[in-house]
């Protein structure tokens, strides 16, 4: 363990210099540009989400111009409503669009940076344009500002990894709860993964999305049991994850657990510890059947629990 965390931290300390020099060419995110014209708006995102607001930038570009994909990935939209059509393409934890275009591509199609995926339709800007935009999760991002060349997790990231590797041998040590993986976490009801994170085919809505957690195979009543030390962020509940709870832990780490049997047994503030039993397996919100969806962020970004766990 020790000289792993040495290695990693040898790393960031490379991929700091790395992030700084890319950081420094101000590139736009991808290797293509979508359409070659100028910047005909820019990018004004609202200072909250229900605010109007250009969440994204507007490319001057002629009817029947065709648009390129900006980066690879795969195509998780590509469908026409109401005579406007969009593409969405999944480039692992963030995702590009392009409207009005008329598709040339299909959802579940894997592309390359460059490739056509469209044309450009009217109904954008008197003299044509394509609106391109990208996210990350629900975070609207500056196509034209984002760096993606380097993925960092910060320096604390070496000790929260010390720090949650020594609580779970202790807990183990203890005879506490068994995690089913040798990671740095517990896992919250000790099944396998049955949805990893990454892209997937969704199972309601029939199209490619992005699956920002991992879903664990548990019976309704499980018992869920906190990841680690912590303190509860919110306790929720929402269309899509059903009874929702987040906890924060040490380092900017953050675990989330969805789908709930009913309201989780801690609330806002309270500090939890690592095994101790936060609620009970459900099927609550978008879900086809009891199971523990477990999202993980560091400093708000989405990183795969299967490496934690």
């Amino acid at each position: 363990m020790v000289r792993t965390v040495m290695r990693v931290g040898t790393a960031l300390a490379l991929s700091c210099v790395l992030l700084l020099v890319t950081a420094a060419t101000g590139r736009a995110f991808g290797s293509v540009r979508p359409v070659p014209g100028p910047v005909v708006r820019g990018f004004d995102p609202p200072a909250d989400d229900w605010l109007p607001g250009h969440r994204g930038v507007d490319l001057a570009a002629e009817v029947g111009s065709v648009v390129r994909a900006a980066d690879s990935g795969v195509v998780g939209v590509a469908h026409t409503i109401a005579g406007r059509g969009v593409v969405a393409i999944l480039h692992g934890e963030l995702r590009t669009t392009y409207e009005p275009v008329t598709p040339t591509v299909r959802a579940g199609q894997s592309v390359s940076a460059g490739d056509v995926i469209g044309t450009v339709q009217t109904g954008h800007c008197a003299a044509g344009c394509l609106h391109f935009g990208l996210k990350r999760g629900e975070e609207y991002l500056d196509p034209l500002d984002e760096v993606t060349a380097v993925r960092l997790l910060p320096a604390s990231a070496v000790a929260l990894a010390a720090k949650l590797a020594a609580q779970r041998r202790a807990v183990l040590a203890a005879g506490g709860f068994e995690a089913s993986g040798s990671g740095v976490l517990l896992n919250p009801v000790g099944g396998p993964i049955t949805g990893p994170y990454g892209l997937r085919f969704h199972p309601i809505f029939h199209e490619w999305r992005m699956h920002e957690g991992v879903d664990l195979r548990a019976s309704c009543g499980t018992p869920i049991r906190a990841a680690a030390d912590g303190v509860v962020v919110s306790v929720s509940y929402d269309s899509s994850g059903g009874h929702r709870l987040v906890i924060a832990h040490a380092g900017g780490l953050t675990t989330h657990y969805l789908h709930a049997l009913r309201r989780y047994g801690v609330h806002e503030g309270e500090r939890v510890e690592q095994g101790q039993v936060v609620g009970l397996v459900g099927s609550t919100g978008w879900s086809t059947g009891c199971h523990l969806h477990l999202t993980t962020k560091l400093n708000g970004r989405l990183v795969d629990p299967a490496g934690l766990l």
